[in-house]
């Protein structure tokens, strides 16, 4: 199967349009042959006409006129009809290149572990696509009123292309290429995907005032007290409940005054699916396990005795064989997963490069006085929404990283001494489309040297991010900023990419590494000057925090500032 070449766009269109020639001249030829010829032109004409007329707006048209010149009656199919019956055939793609991966895997002789991880990592992105283009389809239904639902469907769509692009990045260092066999699938999948989020905007309520449908972050959604609305109230008080006045479910103890003594043990005893919250309590200690929050175990609650105190440690990397997706000591997919007072880390050194304390695929999911430590890629913000509210984290080389829309509040960023030949780089946001809603909202907290920096810091160069993607986006406001940090800001990823389509800025900030007169002077990188254009990028406008945060009982602030 993965040896097969694939079929142009062209001759994809081709093949679409004699489909079409074929079945109507044969039913109007049964009818009235005389009049076959003109019925088919005028058929065709219209279906293709019409099928531009949807597509005019997307990036991959060739391949959005082929997909929708076969749908039967397409000029009596609403906007979100024609997305649905998009996203059915990329279903069936998304369902062929997971049969793909799994050929290769099990056909394929000698391959290396890395290789063989990379795969298994690509058939669980491809089914973690599936279940968010499912989801969006009952968004789309009548049911599901898809103008009401435009923030989700733009999240799930965006998290859906993410997937497919993180396959791509684990099969890169692959010795047999195994790429080869699967991107053009894949890059198939993604741009069905985006054709689908740019067609999405014809859903968006014309009701939405001028200044909500310019808002860049729309997504995250609004803020009540200090929170996201996305975090529900009861969650709000929970988080910020002390221990004891805390409903607990679950008690991990190394000492034996608990349930069970490693967290895996509880996780796996915790309900599946569930509605509401399911708090397990983990008591201090360091535990020295590896935990996936798999996709079914929902609502979970991790409650830790603090910073410090309660530890989940590990140490796989890429270097010893792992790829950055698997490597990391937390991952989260469950949807609505909150932490407090824990400390995540990877503890692998700056030598052995890339090497996650925790990943977070998980929407509405929040962390709380939680700290995050290691050396390069310290915290993989991977898709959908998320936000941290009163976090540490410590890192080297794009040590906050991914494709989520996420929200990092009070957070205190600490750049860690790297390897000689290193650069520290607080940020590498991976948006690869302009329709994704993603990017990382730095507010308020502090931009600083860790510990070990400090001594060295002139040593070695420091900057707020560069672009992962080529619609990378990044903005740090209201935050103290170091001297560390480089009169430039910014660094280049390579050359000139993307440096005209990315969107960096910087708003109010202060602090000895804020002057903005000697940075980047990239098309796509700016100084905000204004707080209608700031508020894009905060808790209620970026995270539609105001849905979901209340309910999760973290502190949070709707706008820029909590007053």
């Amino acid at each position: 199967m993965y040896n097969l070449k694939s079929k142009s766009p062209f001759l994809l269109t081709l093949l679409a349009v004699s489909a079409i020639v074929s079945l109507t001249f044969i039913t109007s030829f049964s009818k009235n042959s005389k009049s076959s010829s003109k019925t088919v032109h005028i058929h065709v004409h219209k279906n293709i006409q019409l099928a531009h007329s949807h597509c005019a707006d997307t990036r991959y048209p060739q391949l959005c006129v082929s997909t929708l010149s076969v749908i039967p009656n397409l000029a009596e199919k609403s906007v979100a009809q024609i997305i649905s019956s998009t996203i059915n055939v990329t279903v069936r793609e998304v369902r062929a290149s997971a049969r793909n991966c799994s050929d290769i895997r099990e056909d394929l002789p000698e391959l290396e572990t890395y290789e063989i991880r990379a795969l298994e990592d690509c058939i669980q992105l491809l089914d973690n696509t599936i279940s968010e283009l499912k989801t969006s389809l009952i968004d789309l239904s009548p049911k599901g009123s898809p103008s009401e639902s435009y923030n989700d469907l733009q999240t799930l769509l965006s998290a859906a292309m993410t997937n497919q692009a993180t396959c791509l990045d684990g099969l890169a260092r692959s010795k047999k290429n195994l790429r080869r066999y699967v991107q053009h699938r894949l890059h198939t999948i993604t741009h069905h995907v985006s054709n689908c989020l740019a067609m999405l905007k014809k859903l968006k309520k014309t009701s939405t005032s001028s200044s909500k449908a310019q808002e860049i972050f729309p997504e995250y959604g609004t803020v009540r007290n200090g929170f996201p609305k996305w975090i529900k109230r009861r969650d709000r008080a929970l988080l910020q409940a002390p221990i004891n006045q805390t409903k607990i479910d679950l008690v991990v103890a190394q000492d034996g005054t608990g349930n069970f003594s490693t967290i895996n043990e509880a996780l796996s005893v915790a309900p599946n699916a569930s509605r509401t919250r399911f708090v397990i309590y983990i008591k201090a200690g360091a535990y020295y396990e590896y935990i996936e929050v798999v996709k079914k175990k929902s609502m979970i609650m991790f409650l830790g005795d603090g910073i410090g105190k309660t530890l989940i440690k590990g140490n796989r990397s890429v270097v010893d064989g792992w790829t950055t997706f698997r490597s990391a000591t937390v991952a989260v997919v469950g949807n609505g997963f909150l932490a407090k007072g824990i400390t995540f880390e990877n503890y692998a050194g700056p030598s052995k490069h890339q090497a996650v304390a925790v990943r977070s695929g998980s929407d509405l999911s929040a962390f709380y006085q939680c700290s995050f430590v290691a050396y390069q890629d310290t915290l993989y913000v991977h898709s959908l929404r998320q936000f941290y509210r009163d976090c540490d984290v410590y890192g080297t080389v794009d040590f906050i990283f991914g494709n989520a829309a996420v929200v990092l509040q009070n957070c205190s960023l600490y750049a860690r001494k790297p390897n000689e030949n290193q650069k520290n780089i607080f940020t590498a946001q991976g948006r690869e489309d302009p329709n994704q809603n993603t990017g990382i909202s730095i507010l308020s907290g502090k931009i600083a040297a860790a510990a070990d920096l400090i001594p060295v810091q002139s040593s070695f160069k420091n900057y707020l991010g560069r672009p992962w993607k080529e619609y990378s986006r990044t903005v740090f406001m209201l935050a103290h900023i170091g001297s560390l940090i480089d009169p430039a800001g910014f660094l280049e990823w390579n050359g000139t990419f993307a440096l005209s389509t990315l969107y960096y800025g910087e708003y109010m900030n202060r602090g000895p590494g804020s002057n903005t007169s000697a940075r980047v002077n990239w098309p796509g990188y700016r100084v905000i000057n204004n707080s209608a254009e700031a508020s894009q990028f905060t808790v209620g406008s970026f995270i539609e925090g105001k849905e979901w945060l209340p309910d999760t009982g973290f502190p949070f602030y709707l706008n820029l500032t909590a007053s």
